[in-house]
């Protein structure tokens, strides 16, 4: 495939007559927002550039509102799960690189269970299987292999209920056996839409084809898989060209495929081994990650926003208000890494926010926010077109806070202390009121006492 639906030239004309726009257009703008009006390019690129105060604060105002109607006070829960880091690509920004001298490994079936069942005690029940690219040593096979393995365990407790994959760029055949296992959301990062930027940084490997890469999510597509998440790795480009792709890529799928990014993430750059963070000259600094973000958030209201432990604990906290609906916790970015068992590691970036998953879900909760363990969209087929549907009706309220509701009652019950159930037993009996269909509020309420009660688990709608 070798359509390109990024045109350079007609966004940096969008970011260059940005500079100029007058407060009455970007005025104009937030009141479509906040009306949840469609905005176009050149209102969300005016919004982008604008260095007012006055609207920098009505962009997180709005961000804010936008994020408290559709998604309430929800937070999805995941971990990755670094499974291999044999990587054929020279990317100047990762520890992965080819280039880098380090011993490679990868987790046999036995040690990917060690790591999930050290991923299932800390209650997650969504993970991300993370791989470098490597055909000889990491084929798909494997990748498959993982995720029957990960699918075929049982616990105390339950199970990994979804796995999500966030692996190169491969071939539509592959994506349809990706299809086939049962995947979550495929996930994959552009890293960067501004071509001779893409080109500098990749110096080698399949990756280092910028069309390929873009057009993964149309193989995807062609191959069945209809939730995907997109990405850019903000500090390789002008960020502001790299949100505007973002969008551009979102509008392509839907108007291709009737269904955009399911999720967009957010990771900014920041050390690795190998690399020299000095040597990027377009770092974001915290005030433009926070106004893109929130831009984000009032740009695709409906698509869910993920931030990772790049990022440290008050950035975090932060985004959580203007934008970020999903949250990993407790996360390892390198092989082996929940068991300790490599000697040497190499994680693929520093974490930056290494509290446990036990912390961060209890400030969550301190914070008013509900720490969601959720799969039940995947499993009753409520993706793609049909999940947005939901989404933008309104309707997705009816099943997002039950099941939310429910799987923090569950988390409870298996992994809190008394003092973390009491807490959770207050947030129960605050949100509970707030389910609106009373048919689905009290069959709600009978599973939660089933979960107090007894060792009836994974109940959802």
């Amino acid at each position: 495939m070798s359509e390109s639906f990024i045109n350079i030239d007609y966004i940096e004309n969008l970011l260059e007559d940005a500079k100029h726009s007058s407060d009455e257009l970007i005025s104009k703008a937030l009141k479509k927002a906040e009306n949840s009006e469609a905005l176009s390019h050149s209102e969300v690129a005016a919004l982008l550039l604008t260095e007012n105060p006055l609207h920098i604060a009505r962009i997180f105002e709005i961000a804010g509102k936008i994020k408290k109607r559709i998604y309430g006070n929800r937070i999805v829960m995941f971990a990755p799960l670094y499974v291999s880091n044999f990587c054929v690509n020279r990317c100047a920004y990762c520890s992965f690189n080819h280039g880098n001298d380090f011993i490679r490994s990868r987790l046999t079936m036995d040690e990917v269970r060690e790591e999930v069942k050290i991923l299932e005690m800390m209650g997650h029940k969504r993970l991300a299987i993370e791989a470098g690219e490597s055909d000889k040593e990491c084929p798909i096979d494997y990748i498959l292999e993982c995720i029957k393995t990960i699918y075929d365990m049982k616990f105390e407790n339950g199970a990994i209920r979804r796995v999500n994959v966030n692996i190169a760029a491969t071939t539509t055949d592959n994506y349809r056996k990706l299809k086939d296992a049962g995947i979550g959301t495929y996930i994959l990062f552009q890293e960067t839409y501004h071509e001779p930027t893409y080109n500098s940084v990749h110096h080698a490997g399949p990756k280092k084809d910028f069309l390929w890469h873009l057009n993964a999510f149309d193989r995807a597509a062609e191959a069945g898989i209809d939730d995907v998440g997109g990405g850019v790795l903000f500090g390789l480009a002008n960020p502001y060209f790299d949100a505007m792709g973002l969008l551009l890529h979102n509008e392509h799928l839907e108007k291709k495929f009737n269904t955009g990014f399911h999720t967009i993430s957010v990771p900014r750059l920041c050390p690795a081994s190998g690399m020299n963070i000095n040597d990027f000259p377009n770092l974001v600094d915290d005030d433009t990650f926070s106004k893109i973000t929130a831009v984000l958030r009032i740009a695709v209201p409906f698509t869910g926003m993920i931030l990772s432990t790049r990022e440290e604990h008050d950035m975090r906290k932060k985004l959580l208000q203007y934008g970020i609906s999903q949250l990993s916790a407790g996360s390892c970015t390198e092989v082996g890494g929940y068991s300790k068992r490599n000697n040497k590691p190499n994680p693929q970036f520093i974490v930056n926010d290494d509290r446990s998953a036990t912390s961060i879900i209890s400030e969550l909760m301190d914070d008013g926010y509900i720490p969601s363990f959720c799969t039940a969209c995947y499993r009753e087929g409520r993706t793609g077109d049909r999940f947005m549907s939901l989404a933008k009706s309104g309707q997705i309220g009816n099943v997002c806070l039950p099941n939310a509701l429910m799987t923090l009652c569950e988390y409870s019950m298996d992994y809190g202390d008394d003092t973390f159930r009491q807490k959770t037993n207050s947030m129960l009996e605050k949100e509970i009121p707030h389910i609106a269909n009373e048919t689905i509020r009290i069959k709600t309420m009978e599973n939660i006492e089933k979960i107090q009660s007894g060792n009836e688990r994974d109940f959802y709608i």
